[in-house]
């Protein structure tokens, strides 16, 4: 099925059905991203990226149905007033998911980030010669503290 037929079967759907479904992905697609944020706060990384794939899918999924809706905006406030003041409600607690959930990944990031600058620091530290400068005191050579390690910024 073309991208375009998909569009227009979505479009054609009845107004109830169209909005159900719709809060049906948004539903799922706010749970996966609460469950995500859950395992990011105790600090369960790499349970939390086994979610990535499934809120991939289900942003999609959300995302097709949302943009039907936009579409279809006036029939379906004429045909299901209730179901569309429902995805609003509903779209407001995505906002607010998605919102806790980036403050998260940032603090999870700034975290890492913090941990794997101290340790290059220390690992910089223990493989600098110790010698005297012209003042008698250590010299430190802050561009040799990361020798070896590298930061991936990529969470």
């Amino acid at each position: 099925m073309t991208a375009a037929a998909r569009l227009a079967a979505l479009d054609s759907l009845p107004a109830d059905e169209l909005c159900r479904m719709a809060e049906i992905a948004l539903a799922a697609l706010v749970d996966v991203m609460n469950q995500e944020t859950t395992l990011l706060r105790a600090g369960h990384m790499r349970q939390a990226s086994t979610l990535t794939p499934e809120k991939t899918r289900l942003a999609q999924d959300y995302v097709s149905f949302a943009r039907s809706v936009q579409r279809q905006g006036p029939r379906l406030k004429v045909q299901a007033p209730a179901a569309v003041e429902r995805l609003k409600a509903g779209h407001e607690r995505l906002a607010t998911q998605m919102a806790e959930n980036l403050r998260v990944l940032a603090t999870a990031r700034m975290v890492t980030e913090d941990l794997l600058t101290d340790v290059a620091k220390i690992v910089g530290q223990q493989n600098r010669a110790k010698t005297y400068g012209r003042g008698g005191a250590i010299t430190a050579d802050p561009a040799a503290s990361a020798r070896g390690i590298a930061i991936n910024r990529a969470l």
